[in-house]
């Protein structure tokens, strides 16, 4: 992900108004790699900034989503993720019990969907979901979970164009 001056730099340049609001929010994700939530993000920043919005918040993630600075995951977990790692093609690791979310780098050039399985879609890529218990979780007792957090499923793989 972009430093802070370069996201400001990008918002000028892309027309877009630079508001310390915004600003606080640059240097909130930075160097987050826990695919926050925007509730998340907003926690972080009002630390710093007391009355930042939610709204702000939401409105700016959606922006840098839009401006492919990062990416906004679906992943199951109740809640939009927001991705700041969208420099390489990577897959997620999702904690069943918690939420969790991180990056895997694994190898899965030879996905592909199975010749007339296709139902007519024109597929661009593929992302493999995997979900398990993260290493945290498995220390706790089973089925103990985080206040307000945890969704249970299988892997998957979606894709995506």
């Amino acid at each position: 992900m972009k430093s802070p001056d370069e996201l400001t730099a990008l918002f000028r340049a892309a027309g877009r108004k630079v508001t310390a609001q915004r600003q606080c929010i640059f240097r909130a994700l930075q160097g987050d790699v826990t695919h926050p939530t925007a509730e998340l993000v907003h926690a972080k920043a009002s630390a710093e900034m007391e009355t930042i919005s939610l709204k702000t918040v939401y409105q700016t993630l959606h922006e840098l989503a839009a401006l492919g600075e990062i990416a906004a995951l679906d992943l199951g977990t109740g809640t939009t993720r927001f991705d700041p790692n969208v420099e390489g093609r990577h897959h997620h690791l999702v904690c069943r019990q918690c939420g969790k979310v991180r990056d895997l780098h694994a190898d899965f050039s030879t996905l592909s969907v199975p010749p007339g399985a296709e139902e007519g879609y024109e597929v661009g890529e593929a992302e493999v979901v995997f979900r398990g218990r993260c290493a945290e979780c498995r220390r706790r007792r089973p089925g103990t979970r985080r206040a307000g957090t945890g969704r249970t499923g299988a892997g998957r793989v979606a894709a995506r164009s």
